[in-house]
């Protein structure tokens, strides 16, 4: 089963060759004009107002404390850490920016001290039991 190659078969060929040469010319150019640019950050000031802010409060009895993680596995994703009375509330971002924790893990929250708040109220002054890890 042999194909002849045709004169318009390579003429096609050709064209595509050279059209997508041309194209990658061209988003390497604006690729190395808009890269070459440094950022304008004038307008931010610092980054201090990014992310949660941290809390520590007594709510209805209740120690509740909330920082940005330091250390073990929510360090790792840029996460928060939140205490009850000292005991640790497993707390998540969702994609979208809500919250959620294991006590209202079906209803999300603008911010982790909302949540935390909430957390306290279906709690109903249970203790807070730590989520095993082992």
């Amino acid at each position: 089963m042999s194909k002849t190659v045709t004169r318009r078969f390579v003429l096609r060929g050709t064209a595509v060759a050279v059209a997508g040469a041309a194209l990658a010319g061209v988003a390497g150019i604006a690729t190395a004009e808009t890269g070459a640019k440094p950022m304008d950050h004038s307008g931010h000031g610092d980054h201090a107002g990014h992310g949660p802010q941290a809390f520590d409060e007594t709510y209805k009895g209740r120690r509740i404390v909330g920082a940005p993680a330091t250390g073990g596995h929510q360090a790792h994703h840029g996460g928060f850490a939140v205490t009850i009375d000292g005991k640790e509330l497993h707390v998540m971002q969702n994609a979208d920016g809500t919250w959620i924790s294991v006590v209202n893990h079906y209803q999300t929250f603008a911010d982790p001290l909302a949540l935390t708040r909430a957390a306290v109220d279906k709690l109903q002054g249970a203790v807070l039991v730590p989520i095993a890890t082992a």
